[in-house]
């Protein structure tokens, strides 16, 4: 299999797609009749396939096939990722990022939220207060609203670029999450709320100053976070040394 005919896997499709000839919702083909038509192997289809799927492009259904998704297209973090971890971008950059998208994405969503979306982000809400005490849980829903800001902003390429940016924020928060006392979760279910009954009231001023204070307060909440963890880690090795020294007693 060479890259070549994995390039040629990629480029049909994207001909088939700008010809019209896939809409969103539609099957592809089967990994036979695509070899066939395009004249390379079935692993060089799977390997094309596989390709389009860490694009977005496309979506397989366990035993279904190969779908063009609906909705905004949903790429993966681990281009981001790489980028992170050669370049160690910092919780500081992480949240300015997310800052210059998500603050004009509320806005937007005020604008231009269905009923909808109104329903996912109150879902959303309701699933922050009901999982207070269930740190990883909370983390989902929060993660989920602001994919769902991204979506009711209904700006395909916003959404795009929340979705990776959020899937790499949710890899490195998940490890600090537990760490969030009930107070700084119950502050963020409130500002959640907020910036939902501002996209709630079509008040885009409201719902874009609700996004800011809400960023600016969860970057703060994580470095207390990272600093209570990092304490942590400093202390262990001083306990372990401290039980290790202990004289042994006979029973």
């Amino acid at each position: 299999m060479s890259e070549g005919s994995t390039d040629q896997v990629v480029a049909f499709v994207r001909d088939l797609i700008v010809r019209g000839r896939l809409r969103p919702g539609d099957r592809l083909p089967g990994e036979r009749e695509l070899a066939v038509q395009i004249g390379v192997s079935r692993p060089s289809v799977r390997a094309g396939l596989h390709a389009l799927a860490a694009m977005g492009v496309v979506r397989s259904r366990h035993g279904s096939g190969t779908y063009i998704p609906d909705g905004p297209p949903a790429l993966g973090s681990e281009p981001l990722s790489f980028l992170a971890a050669l370049h160690g971008f910092t919780r500081d950059e992480m949240y300015e990022a997310r800052r210059i998208l998500e603050v004009e994405a509320a806005a937007l969503a005020a604008e231009r939220a269905t009923h909808e979306h109104l329903a996912t982000l109150a879902e959303e809400v309701a699933g922050m207060f009901a999982n207070r005490d269930n740190p990883q849980l909370f983390l989902l829903h929060d993660i989920n609203f602001h994919r769902g800001v991204a979506d009711a902003a209904k700006n395909p390429i916003v959404g795009t670029l929340v979705g990776m940016v959020s899937a790499l924020y949710y890899e490195r928060r998940r490890a600090t999450a537990e760490r969030a006392s009930d107070s700084d979760l119950r502050d963020a279910a409130e500002a959640h709320r907020r910036i939902y009954q501002a996209i709630r009231a079509r008040d885009a001023a409201g719902a874009r100053r609700a996004m800011n204070e809400h960023l600016l307060q969860a970057s703060r909440y994580q470095a207390a976070e990272l600093d209570k963890l990092e304490h942590i880690e400093r202390l262990a090795p001083r306990r372990r040394r401290s039980r290790s020294a202990r004289p042994s007693q006979d029973t």
